[in-house]
């Protein structure tokens, strides 16, 4: 159970199914709060072209089916499910126009034989993007607008007092509206390294990270907002990154990673959604 292994098996929803149409697009995009309005047959073309990278480490994708009551944000999956050894937890989104995702998530997984251990209820919020496994027993979780704190004790009542949930207070940033999540500011490129943006990551948790034996590769002040950080790795030192982050590319590079390099205009820049938040990984090797 980590954030780094070659993938095996994931989730992911393509356009056709979250975004549906130009129109759709047109009608959602400012009241989601995306930066511009993305071009939908741009935005198939792009994913199509995420997929086969992803296809190219051996991994097979579940695709999610479209729903009535979904948004284009349910393009980023990654939020309304997390896993864990014992199966997949439902989310319960913080972001109000996302309250439905997770229903659908979990019919399309008991369809696809995925097992559904549980999910977050009531008043308590967890979205997927605060989530990171470094291993089986160790999950770092990030308390945000989008993960509070009875979210967070449900969580731990469902992974078990086996595993340690080191819990990371993230910073106010740029208010509740805005996404920010733990994987805004770390992504996992290996079980000894980490890519970081260390200027909005808490003190307390960098010093564990650090403390567990981690190396840290910067993301740049420069390549922070073009998503520098938002990397998914698809097998050891292996990573997917978005197009205009040379520098970051190239740090990681330096620390032996193979980095894969996609265009994202549509699927990722306006919604502020990269890589990460565009899969939910389900099985690793």
């Amino acid at each position: 159970m980590n954030e780094f292994g070659r993938l095996k098996r994931l989730a992911m929803r393509r356009p056709q199914e979250a975004m549906r149409n130009q129109a759709k697009v047109d009608a959602e995009w400012r009241d989601l709060n995306y930066h511009t309005r993305p071009d939908f047959d741009l935005a198939a073309r792009e994913h199509d072209r995420f997929a086969e990278v992803i296809k190219s480490v051996g991994a097979e994708i579940v695709y999610l089916p479209e729903h009535d009551s979904l948004t284009m944000d349910s393009l980023y999956v990654r939020d309304a499910a997390a896993v864990c050894p014992k199966g997949v937890i439902l989310c319960n989104m913080g972001k109000p126009a996302r309250r439905g995702e997770p229903a659908i998530h979990g019919q399309a997984f008991e369809k696809a034989g995925i097992p559904v251990l549980g999910g977050i209820t009531g008043e308590g919020s967890i979205e997927g993007g605060d989530l990171i496994w470094l291993d089986e027993k160790t999950v770092a979780i990030g308390r945000t607008y989008r993960t509070n704190d009875e979210g967070i004790r449900q969580f731990k009542n469902l992974v078990g007092a086996d595993v340690h949930v080191e819990v990371s207070a993230l910073p106010h940033y740029k208010g509740q509206s805005d996404v920010f999540h733990l994987m805004s500011i770390i992504s996992p490129l290996d079980k000894d390294l980490q890519l970081v943006y260390s200027p909005l990551m808490p003190i307390p948790f960098r010093e564990w990270l650090l403390a567990k034996g981690m190396n840290l590769v910067e993301v740049p002040d420069s390549e922070f907002a073009s998503m520098g950080c938002n990397v998914l790795a698809i097998a050891p030192r292996e990573v997917v990154m978005v197009k205009g982050n040379p520098e970051t590319k190239k740090r990681m590079e330096a620390a032996g990673c193979k980095v894969h390099v996609i265009e994202a205009d549509a699927i990722s820049v306006p919604g502020e959604g990269g890589p990460t938040c565009l899969t939910r990984p389900l099985i690793r090797g």
